[in-house]
């Protein structure tokens, strides 16, 4: 997708089959690889896009995510964080805010290609380049079941995302 224009209108919506992609992950504090369909293994798998680091709202939607690992895990389910910062930041960061024990990867290079997929990379304006706030749940069948876009200032409600993986 890299330099190639944009056109919102082509994104994956609920129901289509998740856009598979491999991102450079952070996960406990160790740098490697991740594979969207190697997690839809044996998971249901929420991607929690988010405008970038060092913002007190993403802090707080990772903390609150970090905060229900146990529970997602116990529901067979698992939190994945991203954004277009590159891992290295990634890393100063979560050893600033985390730990963490679930992934956070980097959409970094090519620059928000699975944001552009997912459609929550912001392709005008001022803010332009970043994620928006959004929330994409992923079936273990690899559909997308749920997609919702939230304002920079709100951390998503938990409460949603838990309806939808009810719902799966």
């Amino acid at each position: 997708m890299h330099g190639v224009e944009f056109d919102p209108g082509e994104v994956a919506r609920v129901g289509d089959i998740a856009p598979d992609f491999e991102l450079p992950v952070l996960l406990s504090g160790v740098k490697g690889m991740l594979r969207l369909r190697d997690e839809l293994n044996f998971k249901n798998v929420v991607l929690a896009f988010y405008p970038g680091n060092w913002d007190e709202v993403s802090a707080q939607q990772m903390r609150e995510y970090q905060a229900q690992r146990d529970e997602l895990r116990a529901r067979g389910v698992e939190a994945i964080g991203i954004c277009v910062d590159s891992i290295m930041n990634t890393t100063v960061w979560e050893r600033t805010i985390g730990p963490f024990d679930f992934p956070i990867c980097s959409d970094f290079w090519p620059h928000g290609a699975v944001g552009r997929a997912y459609g929550v990379l912001r392709w005008q304006g001022a803010e332009q380049g970043k994620c928006e706030r959004a929330i994409v749940v992923v079936s273990r069948a690899g559909r997308i079941a749920f997609r919702r876009v939230y304002g920079d200032r709100l951390v998503p409600p938990i409460g949603e995302t838990w309806e939808a993986l009810r719902n799966l």
